[in-house]
């Protein structure tokens, strides 16, 4: 073997022992759940699926970008996929907005910090990128699914947004194109995470409406987006 070769292996045996620490992590986060709440079927079987789920798409999206190692900033992401693993647990057992309001917010803070992180170490990367993305997308979808039990399923359109924006990009190839950087979208994106926390809570008054305003800012940058590829198709 040579030692390129040792290198490699000595990598993948690493990468899989640190996949195999954040699924147990995971897990463990369900077992304090279910010590002091309790957690149903429902509940174990939301929660196990996305930790499985996450540590396979994460190891898929390493494998895609040739990355051999995790970030810092990458680990904070993680922390957030977690937390969403619990909070999904939660809302499939329907247990209670407290607990589920709290790890929204400490999600929410990740989201600012791994960015942060990324840029203060210079290990900013198009898989942290995407992982943040995927990350966020299915915490506003788990979120959404929360709120749409009290507000209606038009909620869900918020969490479906981003996948049905990937499945059109099977049909059609521009939409797979490359977005310029935009502050509005970060802003619009962010708004939806923070709204949706607070109409979980069932206490902010107006909810539906402040909702209602987010759906409209997303529906606006998507189609913003959609409208700038298109027009820069080749």
């Amino acid at each position: 073997m040579t030692s390129e070769n040792r290198v490699d292996m000595i990598e993948l045996h690493r990468n899989t022992a640190e996949h195999l620490a954040w699924a147990g992590v995971q897990v463990l986060a369900l077992l304090a759940v279910a010590a002091t709440l309790g957690l149903g079927p429902l509940g174990w079987a939301a929660g196990i699926g996305c930790a499985l789920g996450t540590q396979a798409l994460v190891r898929r999206a390493m494998l895609r970008h040739a990355t051999t190692c995790l970030g810092p900033a990458d680990r904070i992401t993680l922390v957030r996929a977690a937390l969403t693993a619990v909070i999904a647990a939660l809302v499939a057992d329907g247990v209670g907005p407290g607990l589920l309001v709290v790890l929204g917010i400490v999600a929410l803070i990740s989201d600012f910090l791994d960015g942060q992180v990324a840029r203060r170490t210079g290990t900013t990367s198009a898989f942290g990128a995407r992982l943040d993305m995927e990350v966020d997308a299915f915490l506003i979808l788990v979120l959404s699914v929360h709120v749409a039990t009290e507000l209606g399923l038009w909620v869900l359109v918020i969490g479906l947004m981003r996948y049905a924006f990937v499945a059109a990009s099977w049909r059609w190839w521009w939409l797979r194109a490359e977005l310029p950087p935009s502050r509005a979208r970060k802003t619009v994106a962010a708004v939806q995470g923070i709204v949706l926390v607070a109409a979980s809570s069932g206490v902010v008054p107006h909810a539906a409406t402040a909702v209602l305003l987010a759906l409209l800012a997303l529906l606006w940058s998507f189609g913003r987006d959609v409208l700038w590829l298109r027009r820069s198709r080749t």
